[in-house]
């Protein structure tokens, strides 16, 4: 469980890592959306992560990243909250071309 949450929530990190440089971006804005409303926003910190305060609730939500890269000003990945319980992280490994994401632990 996530240290501050109460059981049975979902939480949410992130983690920015650029794979050209090999090492995290710091600074990397990001905005936490579900249904055109925005739910959070927060800068990735020295280690390139960013954790959400607040508890997911089940459905779909976006992640847009504000990258400014030579060709990706900003980033958006949807990903689905079921409900259950745990802690979802949605890392980036991005380069001046392109970038990869999947969910990880």
């Amino acid at each position: 469980m996530t240290p501050g949450t109460t059981p049975g929530t979902t939480t949410l990190s992130t983690h920015v890592l650029d794979a050209e440089a090999g090492r995290p971006r710091v600074g990397v804005p990001v905005r936490l959306e579900r249904d055109g409303e925005v739910l959070a926003e927060g800068v990735t910190d020295d280690d390139g992560r960013l954790r959400f305060a607040r508890e997911l609730s089940p459905g779909v939500h976006r992640l847009t990243f504000d990258v400014d890269t030579p060709f990706y000003p900003e980033i958006t990945v949807a990903f689905r909250a079921t409900g259950d319980p745990g802690h979802l992280h949605v890392p980036i490994l991005l380069s001046p071309f392109a970038f990869t994401t999947y969910r990880g632990s």
